[in-house]
């Protein structure tokens, strides 16, 4: 592990939920490809993710599936398990250097004061240990220098069309492999192990909905402790997988052919991308998942070789898609960023910690938000049907300030803004609508009625596993935003556009506390670094690589810039 590039900013509250990192069946997203890496790599990966069995019976899977236990098996894992806590053991010991501690912590209080809590040289010495045996987890680093995994041992992504590392920065952005005909693109479905057959999801149906609900919900991207598991709920799902122009076919589970029990699952929504000038008619892979007694079939590799061949089918060769983990190459990287809201229980819960020299009481009044929405008095009120045209306009015109980006058109700005608001009246204890997964508001300015502003901001609960009191972690992502203040001129230099951004985000942030959020959460992409530390965001453990298939670009900028770029601007992508 290089300490140095540990990032400067270690924050009060030091998260340790990171809910999309080293998971196998995390949200990875592309053809052939998606979080894993090779097909070898992948399957050990997701046992990694799987931990304990699922709660099904296992009547419910194949009996191949169940690990056969001798007589002296029990014996070897223990001896096993044995040299592996040894080994962390000594890990867990006073092996971080002084230098470096000094260096963090100059670090820290060169950008935050010497006054910062986060300068406490015990907690910096805790959190460098933690992230170096987390290096060990994730495979950066081997226990003793050992088993350290090299970037040319990706096997898998050799053979595919993405960049690999060494290649020189290309001189010009395109794709990698050209296109083929449909004649020529493999016609029959990749073979599956015994056992197990393919299955169409028709998303329409409640029945089949609620099984990829259900499926996700238990075996799902977990954080590294196994301790919050992301529960997609069946409204999330239509939402997600119904964009406009989707295809039923990039809908793909397979099934237990005996009882036709769900096992796994994978999916792909058409996009359209603008990367720097090139415009490009890509998928977007999402939601590889796989049942936890499975993880040893490899299943993962044959599901992305078969949505692969299905965007083939329909004429699509590149894609979009994300990972915790780092595989053959990212073209950008972002970390995740928490704003809390409900202290009390992101501390019971373990998402968040007391400092030595801090109270809850104090960081309840330190993360306290206003009851009312600065821009309430300005025309601040939630999107409607009527908005569509302006809100698409002024989407366009903002997006253009970032390399990376979605074109939407205006039934794509309905569809992502409204088609997931709900029904009904929000309800007084919630301040929801029943079924709602997407907060859109707009200002409308009070004389010209001309709309200048947007922001949205969607809900992504998690399982709380195994604890006594809490069941369900109420989190919001932030999602798109835009505001006519970019077009001002010197907007940036003056700070124009940090300030308006900042009340956009301080609003949306006082709108999910008043809904009943636990936590508010956000990536270093787009404009997002103007405002994070303004508005008490601390920094999280989580990073999330963005990945492009059978497409060769320069990086772009995420949670660090680029020759170019600041930070952030390179991706104008948000990921569900």
């Amino acid at each position: 592990m290089v300490y140095d590039t540990l990032i400067p900013n270690l924050d009060i509250v030091r998260r340790r939920y990171n809910p999309k990192t080293s998971m196998a069946s995390d949200k990875a997203k592309a053809p052939e490809n998606a979080g894993p890496s090779e097909e070898q790599s992948m399957a050990e990966a997701e046992a990694d993710v799987g931990g304990e069995s699922g709660s099904e019976s296992e009547a419910e899977v194949p009996a191949t599936v169940s690990a056969e236990s001798g007589p002296s098996r029990p014996s070897k894992k223990k001896k096993k398990r044995s040299k592996i806590s040894r080994a962390i053991s000594a890990l867990s010991g006073d092996t971080v250097p002084q230098a470096v501690v000094d260096r963090v912590v100059a670090k820290v209080k060169e950008e935050h004061g010497e006054d910062s809590p986060a300068a406490d040289e015990d907690a910096v010495r805790q959190l460098l240990k933690q992230l170096k045996l987390r290096d060990v987890a994730e495979g950066k680093a081997g226990l003793g220098g050992k088993h350290k995994k090299d970037a040319g041992d990706h096997k898998f992504w050799a053979t595919q069309p993405v960049p690999h590392y060494g290649d020189s920065a290309p001189e010009e952005d395109g794709y990698i492999e050209p296109s083929k005909p449909r004649e020529e693109v493999r016609q029959d479905p990749y073979p599956l192990p015994k056992d197990f057959e393919w299955s169409i999801l028709d998303i329409t149906e409640p029945v089949q909905i609620k099984e990829v609900y259900e499926l996700l919900s238990a075996n799902y991207v977990e954080d590294d402790q196994a301790a919050f598991r992301f529960q997609y709920t069946a409204e999330f799902l239509e939402w997600a997988l119904k964009p406009p122009g989707w295809h039923k076919e990039w809908h793909i589970g397979v099934r237990v052919s005996s009882n036709r029990k769900l096992v796994a699952f994978i999916s792909g929504v058409p996009i359209r991308l603008r990367v720097r000038k090139k415009d490009l008619s890509a998928v977007e892979i999402n939601y590889l998942c796989v049942h936890k007694k499975l993880r040893s079939k490899r299943l993962a590799p044959v599901l992305i070789k078969e949505i692969t061949r299905q965007c083939h089918l329909k004429g699509i060769f590149q894609a979009i898609y994300t990972a915790g983990i780092v595989i053959p190459t990212p073209i950008s990287t972002c970390r995740y960023y928490h704003r809390t809201l409900n202290v009390p229980k992101l501390v019971d819960v373990k998402f968040t910690y007391v400092p030595r020299d801090m109270t809850i009481a104090r960081m309840v009044r330190q993360s306290k938000v206003p009851s009312t929405p600065f821009l309430s008095r300005s025309g601040l009120r939630e999107m409607e049907e009527r908005d569509v045209s302006a809100v698409a306009e002024l989407y366009r015109r903002y997006m253009e300030r970032f390399d990376m980006v979605p074109l939407f058109e205006e039934e794509d700005i309905r569809h992502q803004f409204l088609s997931g608001r709900g029904t009904g009246e929000k309800e007084a204890s919630t301040g929801r609508r029943t079924g709602q997964v997407v907060w859109t508001y707009v200002v409308e300015n009070p004389e010209t009625h001309a709309i200048t502003d947007f922001f949205s901001f969607y809900t992504l609960p998690s399982t709380i596993v195994a604890h006594p009191r809490h069941s369900l972690l109420q989190a919001a992502y932030l999602y798109y935003y835009a505001s006519d203040t970019a077009s001002e001129e010197n907007a940036d230099d003056l700070g124009l556009l940090k300030r308006r951004l900042t009340e956009l985000v301080g609003d949306a942030i006082i709108l999910a506390d008043q809904a009943k959020f636990d936590v508010f959460n956000a990536l270093t992409l787009m404009d997002n670094p103007l405002f994070l530390q303004e508005l008490k965001f601390g920094s999280g453990d989580g990073l999330l690589n963005f990945y492009l298939y059978n497409w060769r670009s320069k990086a772009l900028a995420g949670m660090n810039h680029t020759e170019d770029r600041t930070a952030g601007r390179g991706v104008g992508v948000v990921m569900l």
